[in-house]
């Protein structure tokens, strides 16, 4: 296989452009979710509404799977992605307006946060099933990290800075996220697919139902989502990061916002260490210890009272979780045929949406019950405890090798 380093990947203009895009539409996702946590917990000073946060927002997701994955065969993505852009703008513009009027509520930004969840449902599988139609399958594992490098640029900058602006008023960190987001739409639209989309065939119910199919049939693409769907729902210990910041560590929303980068940070590294030396072997193993390594962090998180060590551990969790998420993303692009690439990605969308909204639903009630402490203690344990299980459940998983041959 001919080695692409990353400047002659930024070579393709379609390329650099969907880096970008990706860089600004992830950083308006950070500043949102940082200014909504924030905000809700400061109305209702209840973790249950962190956590219904999550729900509202994957609900549309879970509900709407086999349609959105469908579209993406079907209808041109790009410009999917370009309308869905442009209404998420419009929405967090909305919030923005409310927010300086002094008439937010907690129902006014959990009516939006469903509707952002239904933008996000229609534009998640075409947003996936893009790269392998702008760069080569050798070059893709590469273009995978150097875009989870993108992404993960973003959500180290987009918390950080949402915190210090929040300082300003929420409605200043939404208006910002509202123009990035509309500005993604922009350069989307831009990109030129260096093959065309193969169109899925007229909707019946085997078309429509032919990704969880496809995915039932490849038993390590399911083992991989699978895994990564119940190590991140027991684990999620972004969701209460706000209950952390403002009860245990006291550090107010500035805090806040460093405590979301630090996973951030931790995954850029990792991420920037993958795209320059690609993973070539044992690829199966390594990421049942990355996960490993997510649980472990997730309990010596909850039992810290130190800030900095609290970052460490956030820091440990983030690197860890992108070594999965690299591994689980290429296996999916590379084994699935493009003409069935967007119901997939909303098979593992609505996979990836339960492990982090739901997951976030499931925190908040969980650290409602038993505390915030208890609650992330109790979810890295149970993270550790999903990959033994898997490993057992999937050996071809496990006994993966090169990503190539998987």
């Amino acid at each position: 296989m001919t080695s692409v380093n990353t400047s002659q990947l930024l070579e393709n203009r379609s390329l650099a452009f969907l880096l970008f895009a990706r860089i600004i539409g992830a950083f308006s996702v950070q500043m949102v979710t940082i200014a909504v946590g924030w905000q809700i917990y400061s109305i209702t000073d209840s973790a249950f509404y962190l956590g219904l946060v999550g729900l509202v927002e994957f609900v549309p997701m879970f509900l709407l799977t086999i349609v959105v994955g469908y579209v993406a065969d079907r209808f041109n993505r790009k410009i999917i992605i370009c309308l869905c852009k442009s209404l998420e703008g419009i929405a967090v513009l909305f919030l923005a307006f409310a927010s300086y009027k002094g008439i937010i509520t907690k129902e006014i930004i959990l009516v939006t946060v469903s509707i952002l969840g239904i933008v996000n449902a229609f534009q998640g599988p075409p947003m996936q099933s893009m790269l392998p139609n702008i760069v080569s399958k050798e070059s893709f594992p590469r273009a995978a990290a150097l875009l989870a490098s993108a992404f993960q640029f973003a959500t180290i900058m987009g918390p950080a800075v949402g915190g210090i602006l929040y300082s300003l008023g929420a409605n200043v960190v939404y208006t910002i996220a509202g123009v990035l987001s509309l500005c993604t739409s922009f350069l989307i639209s831009l990109i030129t697919l260096r093959k065309q989309q193969e169109k899925a065939d007229a909707a019946t119910i085997k078309t429509l139902f032919a990704g969880i199919s496809f995915i039932k049939s490849k038993p390590i693409i399911l083992g991989a989502i699978s895994l990564d769907l119940f190590a991140v729902l027991f684990g999620g210990a972004t969701a209460v990061l706000p209950v952390f910041a403002s009860k245990i560590l006291m550090v107010g929303p500035i805090g806040l916002g460093v405590m979301r980068s630090a996973p951030a940070v931790g995954a850029l590294l990792m991420s920037i260490v993958l795209a320059r030396r690609p993973l070539k072997r044992r690829v199966g193993h390594i990421m049942f210890t990355a996960v490993i390594f997510f649980g472990i962090a997730t309990i010596l998180f909850s039992l810290s009272k130190s800030f900095v060590l609290s970052l460490a551990f956030l820091f440990v969790l983030g690197a860890s979780d992108v070594i999965s998420v690299v591994i689980r993303s290429t296996l999916v692009q590379l084994e699935t045929p493009d003409n069935m690439r967007g119901r997939v990605s909303s098979v593992n969308q609505m996979f990836i949406g339960t492990s982090n909204q739901l997951g976030e639903f499931e925190s908040g009630l969980t650290t409602a019950w038993f505390g915030p402490v208890n609650a992330v203690l109790i979810g890295g344990i149970g993270t550790i405890v999903v990959v033994l299980l898997w490993i057992k459940l999937f050996p071809k998983l496990w006994s993966v090798d090169k990503l190539e041959n998987s």
